[in-house]
C-alpha cells in the first residue's frame, strides 16, 4: 500500500475478512505452534503499571486461542477477551471458561470505563495505519481512567501490506510514539523482544501507556 493511498470501506472489509479468514483456516496449527509461547515479561509488564488493588478487569484484544486469556484468569482477574476469528473465539471460550468478545478491531463495540488495562499481544498490527488512531481512541474509551495499555508488534520501518494472507502495519518506535501520544497515552516503558540477542535480532516491540482521560 502506497503512503499516500486511502483505503476504501470495502478494502478494509476485504483486508479483514482475508486476514481473519486466515486464522480461522489455521486455528488448530496455530494454537499448536503458540500455546507454549513465554510472554511472562509482558504480562508482567501491564500488571505491573496498573494501579490500585488487584484484582483487575482486563481485555485482551485478539486474544487468539486462549492462552493469555487464561493466564489473566488464572492470576486471579477478570478477565475478557476480544477476537475476530470465530474459530479463535470458540477455542478461547473453551480453553479459558472467560467471556470472549466476537469483535474485529475495526468495528469495536466496548463499553466505556469498563477495563483496568488492555493487553494487545501481536495483534493492534493487523490495524491498518490510517484507522489506528480512532481503533486507539475507541480503547482509551474503554479504559478507565488512568488505565495501561500494553502493546507488542512486530517491528518495523513503517511499511504495510500483506504477508501471504494476513496484513500487518509495522511500525518503528519514534511513529509508534507518535500514533500513541496523539490518541491520548502516556508512554511508561518500552522494550524489546526476545531478551538476550542483539538489537536487530529483537524482532519485537513491546511498550506500555497510560491513558489520558479527562
Amino acid at each position: 500500500m502506497g503512503e499516500g493511498k486511502k483505503l476504501g470501506v470495502r478494502e478494509l472489509e476485504a483486508i479483514t475478512a482475508r486476514t481473519l479468514g486466515h486464522y480461522d483456516r489455521n486455528a488448530e496449527s496455530f494454537w499448536r505452534g503458540t500455546r507454549d509461547h513465554d510472554v511472562a515479561q509482558n504480562i508482567s509488564a501491564l500488571l505491573g503499571h496498573i494501579e490500585g488493588s488487584a484484582p483487575f478487569t482486563i481485555l485482551d484484544l485478539g486474544c487468539g486461542p486462549g492462552r493469555d486469556l487464561k493466564a489473566f484468569a488464572d492470576l486471579g482477574h477478570v478477565a475478557v477477551g476480544l477476537e475476530g476469528s470465530a474459530r479463535f473465539v470458540e477455542m478461547a471460550r473453551a480453553h479459558a471458561g472467560c467471556e470472549v468478545l466476537h469483535q474485529d478491531f475495526l468495528r469495536l463495540d466496548l463499553p466505556a470505563d469498563r477495563f483496568d488495562g488492555a493487553f494487545a499481544n501481536a495483534s493492534l498490527f493487523h490495524v491498518p495505519t490510517q484507522e489506528l488512531p480512532r481503533v486507539l481512541r475507541e480503547l482509551r474509551a474503554a479504559l478507565k481512567p488512568r488505565g495501561v495499555l500494553f502493546s507488542s508488534n512486530p517491528r518495523g520501518a513503517n511499511e504495510e501490506g500483506w504477508n501471504e494472507e494476513r496484513y500487518g502495519a509495522y511500525w518503528d518506535l519514534e511513529t509508534w510514539r507518535r500514533h500513541l501520544s496523539a490518541a491520548g497515552y502516556t508512554e511508561l516503558d518500552h522494550y524489546f523482544r526476545p531478551a538476550g540477542v542483539p538489537r536487530e535480532r529483537q524482532s519485537w516491540l513491546a511498550t506500555v501507556w497510560r491513558a489520558n482521560k479527562a
